[in-house]
C-alpha cells in the first residue's frame, strides 16, 4: 500500500500594507496597549477618531479616560499635557492643523521645553504633540503652514517630520518613548498617497538619524516631509543622465549632520528642498553647517528650492507656492551648470 505524501502548505507571509494614517494609528494602538501611561487628548480625537482619523477606534478600545475629547483650546490641550507629563504620564496631544499651534506656543516654549532644565532633571516632559502640516490638499487659511523652524530654534524641543508610512510608525513610537517633548509634524499631502508593506510588530526608528532615500553621486538633495516624494520622482526621471542622491532628514532636531556632510563630500553639489518660506527657513541653517564643515568640497553654491516669503495661499495658487518638479529640476540644473 502506497502512502500518500502529506501536502504541506507553505504559510504565506501576511502583508501589512498601510498608508501613513493607518501606520500612525497602528503605532498608537500598540503603544497604548503596551504602556498604560500613554494617553491621547485633543479636539475630536475620541468619538470621531481625529479630523484625519489617525486616532480612529482608540477611545472605543481604551476608554474616555485615556482618549480624551477636549474643548477647542490649544493652549489648554498642551498645558494639561505638560502637567500630565510632569505627573508621570505620556500624553500625546493632537493639534488638528499645525497652523493652530500658535495659541500653545507659550506653553511649549515657556514650559514644555524648560521643564527638565528648570527642575535640574527632577522632572522630564515626555510629551508628543502631533500636528498635520503642509499644503497640497486645498485647505483653508491656517491649515497649510510649514513653520517647523519656530520649534527647531527652541532649545529643549525635538522636531520630527516623516515622509513615508514605515518611517511614520517607527518615529512616532520613538517619540512616545522619548523622555523629552517632541513636535511630531505629519505632512498631510502624503497621509493617503503612499502605501508600504511595513512590519506589524512595534519597532523604533531612532530620532536624529536621516534616511538615504536614494543613493547618487552627482548631486545631493536634502529634504523632508511631503516633498521627499517629489524629489525622488525628479531623481527617477533624471536617472539616465544625472545620479541624484536624496537625503530624507526625517528628524530636523536633533539633526543627523554626519549623513548630510558625507553626502555633500561625495557629490559636491547640493539642492535643499522644503515647503516652508525661504527666509530663515531650515535650509539656511543647513547651508551654514555645510559651509562650516564641507565648504572646500562644494563645486557650486548650494541652491534652495522652497516656499515663498508670503502667507500660504488659498487653493488656486497653492501649486505655484509649493516646490514642484519644474522648480526642483531647475535647482539641479543650476548646481550642475554652475
Amino acid at each position: 500500500m502506497v502512502k500518500k505524501k502529506k501536502q504541506i502548505k507553505k504559510k504565506s507571509k501576511q502583508k501589512n500594507v498601510l498608508n501613513m494614517v493607518e501606520a500612525l494609528n497602528q503605532a498608537l494602538f500598540q503603544e497604548m496597549n503596551q504602556d498604560e501611561d500613554v494617553v491621547i487628548l485633543g479636539e475630536d480625537v475620541g468619538l470621531d477618531g481625529g479630523v484625519f482619523r489617525v486616532s480612529d477606534g482608540l477611545q472605543k478600545k481604551y476608554g474616555k479616560e485615556r482618549v480624551i475629547d477636549t474643548p477647542l483650546a490649544e493652549s489648554g490641550i498642551v498645558g494639561f499635557s505638560i502637567g500630565m507629563a510632569a505627573a508621570g504620564l505620556k500624553p500625546i496631544a493632537e493639534i488638528q492643523f499645525s497652523g493652530f499651534l500658535y495659541p500653545a506656543v507659550n506653553q511649549i516654549i515657556s514650559h514644555a521645553s524648560r521643564l527638565r532644565n528648570r527642575t535640574r532633571g527632577a522632572y522630564t516632559c515626555p510629551l508628543v504633540i502631533r500636528a498635520p502640516c503642509g499644503g497640497g490638499i486645498r485647505a483653508l487659511e491656517h491649515h497649510s503652514e510649514s513653520m517647523e523652524n519656530i520649534f527647531i530654534h527652541t532649545p529643549g524641543i525635538k522636531v520630527v517630520m516623516p515622509s513615508t508610512p514605515s518611517d511614520a510608525k517607527g518615529l512616532l513610537i520613538s517619540a512616545i518613548r522619548d523622555p523629552d517633548p517632541v513636535i511630531f509634524y505629519e505632512p498631510k499631502r502624503v497621509y493617503r498617497s503612499i502605501k508600504e508593506d511595513i512590519p506589524k510588530e512595534s519597532y523604533e526608528i531612532p530620532l536624529g538619524k536621516a534616511r538615504i532615500s536614494r543613493e547618487g553621486t552627482d548631486v545631493s538633495i536634502l529634504t523632508w516631509g511631503s516633498v521627499v516624494k517629489d524629489c525622488n520622482e525628479v531623481a527617477d526621471s533624471l536617472k539616465e543622465k544625472v545620479s541624484v542622491e536624496v537625503i530624507d532628514l526625517r528628524t530636523l532636531k536633533p539633526l543627523d549632520i554626519e549623513t548630510v556632510i558625507e553626502s555633500v563630500k561625495k557629490t559636491g553639489r547640493v539642492v535643499i528642498v522644503h515647503e516652508a518660506p525661504k527666509t530663515s527657513g531650515f535650509g539656511a541653517e543647513l547651508i551654514a553647517l555645510i559651509n562650516e564643515k564641507a565648504l572646500l568640497d562644494l563645486q557650486a553654491p548650494v541652491i534652495r528650492v522652497t516656499g515663498f516669503d508670503t502667507i500660504f495661499p488659498l487653493y488656486k495658487l497653492e501649486k505655484h507656492y509649493m516646490p514642484n518638479h519644474d522648480r526642483i529640476m531647475k535647482g539641479i540644473n543650476d548646481v550642475l551648470n554652475y
